[in-house]
């Protein structure tokens, strides 16, 4: 599943070229969307806005109605230039809006919704939400307080990837964290300390930032996917497994996480 920062990466490629202007073109071609009418409903609206939210996308016109994306396991943005093929096959584009030449494209789905603004404020999806490590309005004070409301038995890497508790954390930056701060992803939350806790956010969100400014091909990964390569740090060998319920893949260092 893509993390915050490939959403707020296609965010802000997005930005320069729908914020503030009204599509040449929007079209809805999947099947799905064939009684919605979103053509119609959004013609000659400007686009106010493009900002993410965790793993959230959300388009916000003029008028009082906004585009909510979330991509899951097999959704994808493309913003592509004048000319340029799409990374994927037009039969699969779900939303295509195109402007100056430009076409930004959502491929697959799954969740693509045309919501009124009050709504995005009171769905319970959205407003579980947590904070987001990745925008300026980052409360890390929520984050905590969010942390020591849940389970404390709960793994610390399994609590981490909860978009209640800190929206946007996904398994690589989960692996990242835990092994910046030398923590065992397997550790309770309760054994964790609030200073510990916090660091854990701390030491990925400067990088968080940056994928999402350049690109999440520069993520770092020192333990994610590397089980059975020497950590670069104490050069023991990398475990990987599963994790708690939902067996989420985690990769840890046992020699220098404790």
């Amino acid at each position: 599943m893509p993390e915050g920062d490939t959403i707020h990466y296609a965010g802000n490629r997005m930005r320069p070229v729908l914020e503030g202007f009204v599509p040449d073109d929007l079209r809805t071609p999947h099947p799905r969307f064939t009684h919605d009418r979103w053509p119609e409903r959004l013609k000659g609206r400007a686009i106010r806005s493009v900002d993410a939210h965790g793993k959230h996308l959300f388009l916000r016109f003029e008028g009082d109605l906004t585009i909510h994306s979330h991509l899951r396991m097999t959704g994808s943005w493309g913003v592509h230039r004048p000319g340029q093929r799409w990374k994927r096959a037009p039969r699969r584009a779900w939303l295509v809006m195109e402007r100056a030449g430009h076409s930004v494209v959502q491929f697959d789905g799954p969740v693509l919704e045309l919501l009124t603004e009050s709504r995005t404020r009171f769905d319970q999806r959205l407003a579980a939400l947590g904070p987001d490590p990745i925008r300026e309005d980052y409360d890390e004070r929520v984050f905590l307080r969010r942390l020591r409301e849940d389970d404390p038995t709960r793994p610390i890497g399994d609590a981490l990837l909860d978009q209640r508790t800190v929206a946007g954390m996904g398994t690589v930056w989960r692996a990242e964290a835990c092994h910046m701060v030398g923590i065992d992803p397997h550790r309770p939350t309760g054994q964790v300390g609030d200073d510990d806790a916090l660091e854990l956010v701390r030491s990925v969100r400067p990088a968080m930032q940056e994928c999402a400014r350049i690109s999440p091909m520069r993520r770092p990964k020192a333990v994610y996917g590397r089980a059975g390569k020497p950590c670069p740090r104490c050069a023991t060998l990398v475990k990987g497994g599963t994790l708690w319920e939902d067996n989420r893949p985690v990769y840890w260092c046992p020699g220098c996480q404790r």
